[in-house]
């Protein structure tokens, strides 16, 4: 029992370093959905959208609204990262091959997309540990509760906007809050 609530104890501690550490989204690495290291710092001075997506989700047809909105702004400085998780309903259940495959067949998806990683519970991938936890943003904060979650990133790497899964990237809320933090 001893030996438990000291490895929590260290286990808590080390997070929070960690946490205390990071100060913007720049400070973590992804790998890409092909396996390679992708540094989040390659888009510093970019307004960034994550967003944790599905393949099999009441949710996946927004790939064709964040194609859209992607290919809309790219070129002034905006990119989409998708973020492929498993944590909700098994909506993901493929390997980074099979999702890879069908964002480009389904919807023809040409931003970058990530390798499957876990938004929440024990297993949270450090990103999103700090994305939900209220030291990144207070107004921002809190677990993830489903597929397309949408974090707004400014040109800074801070969060400047999140927008839950109904909230639709083509909603006139997403496109004012994409052109005010590229302005």
């Amino acid at each position: 029992m001893i030996f438990k609530t000291l490895l929590a104890a260290a286990f808590g501690m080390a997070v929070m370093s960690f946490g205390a550490m990071a100060a913007s989204v720049y400070d973590f690495t992804l790998n890409s959905i092909d396996g390679k290291p992708t540094p989040l710092s390659d888009f510093k001075g970019k307004v960034v959208l994550l967003v944790n997506v599905a393949s099999r989700c009441g949710y996946t047809p927004q790939y064709t609204a964040l194609e859209s909105l992607y290919e809309k702004y790219k070129d002034r400085g905006f990119v989409i990262v998708g973020i492929p998780a498993n944590n909700f309903g098994g909506q993901e259940p493929g390997t980074n091959e099979e999702i890879k495959t069908f964002c480009k067949s389904k919807y023809s998806v040409t931003f970058p997309m990530m390798g499957k990683v876990s938004v929440k519970g024990a297993d949270q991938t450090p990103l999103y540990q700090f994305l939900t936890a209220s030291e990144a943003d207070s107004k921002f904060a809190g677990e993830i509760k489903w597929n397309f979650t949408k974090f707004l990133v400014g040109k800074d790497g801070k969060i400047v906007n999140r927008f839950e899964s109904k909230v639709t990237p083509d909603d006139p809320r997403v496109i004012a809050a994409v052109e005010q933090a590229l302005n």
